[in-house]
């Protein structure tokens, strides 16, 4: 069941607002890494926020030239509950969330999000992701739990997806479904045991290994059903250098725990 929310009233000033939004363990960040999303990012932390009051957003930015960070500046400068990071430039997605988790750990959020900030993911599924923390450590919102729940890809982007979780699987033993997902929620425990030091991925695989140091870490990952929805907006990100990334390092973050250098 989704814990309860309560609308937010137009008519709340800023003070009213940062009074109501709960602290400490209460609070959930989404972290939204975002290049060139200027026509989508609007929209996205709006929704967000709508899902629970508390929850708030960083925005990772990393230099868009399409005025993206300038944009989020301003929704920053009017929502108190929407911050952003500045980066110098185009450095990963894995290393845009790795500062992302180290902004919240600094900040006392309980639950902290990974989240797309080009329309694919629907902020209506993070109810239910808080509340299935009661039940896991890491909750991964899965394409393929129930099904294959994917709208607009071509065949061959969806053969990709599907089987690359397949080989995961194989190559790491984590039984999940959708590893590979990049819309997931980590309680802050997770976050705080990790060497996020150690954390090597850049592009897509950063979702596996998140997924494989917090399993062998003895931490509950679990999944819960989404539908995903192939952007609207923008181009996508994935490059022929980010599935050869995945291939060997799947097996190389299972060799290093074998030996114990994970």
């Amino acid at each position: 069941m989704s814990p309860d929310t309560s609308p937010t009233p137009s008519a709340d000033s800023d003070e009213d607002l940062i009074a109501a939004v709960p602290t400490g363990s209460e609070r959930g960040l989404v972290i939204l890494p975002t290049y060139n999303e200027v026509d989508s990012i609007a929209g996205i932390v709006e929704g967000v926020l709508a899902q629970d009051r508390r929850l708030s957003v960083l925005v990772v930015d990393d230099a868009s030239p399409d005025g993206t960070g300038a944009l989020v500046d301003s929704l920053a400068a009017a929502e108190p509950r929407v911050n952003v990071l500045h980066r110098e430039g185009k450095l990963g997605l894995g290393t845009a969330y790795i500062a992302g988790f180290r902004w919240a750990l600094e900040r006392d959020f309980e639950w902290i999000f990974e989240m797309d900030a080009d329309g694919s993911h629907d902020a209506r599924y993070i109810p239910d992701m808080i509340a299935a923390t009661g039940r896991f450590d890491v909750v991964v919102g899965s394409r393929y739990t129930a099904g294959v729940n994917v709208i607009n890809w071509p065949m061959s982007r969806l053969l990709l997806s599907y089987y690359a979780n397949k080989y995961a699987r194989i190559a790491t033993g984590l039984r999940l479904a959708d590893s590979t997902s990049g819309f997931k929620c980590f309680t802050r425990r997770v976050l705080e045991a990790i060497d996020l030091d150690r954390v090597g991925s850049t592009g897509y695989t950063f979702q596996i290994e998140m997924n494989f140091r917090a399993w062998k870490k003895g931490f509950r990952v679990g999944e819960v059903p989404i539908v995903f929805t192939d952007r609207r907006l923008g181009q996508s990100k994935m490059s022929g250098a980010i599935v050869r990334e995945a291939v060997w390092r799947v097996w190389a973050l299972r060799l290093r725990s074998l030996i114990g250098r994970l």
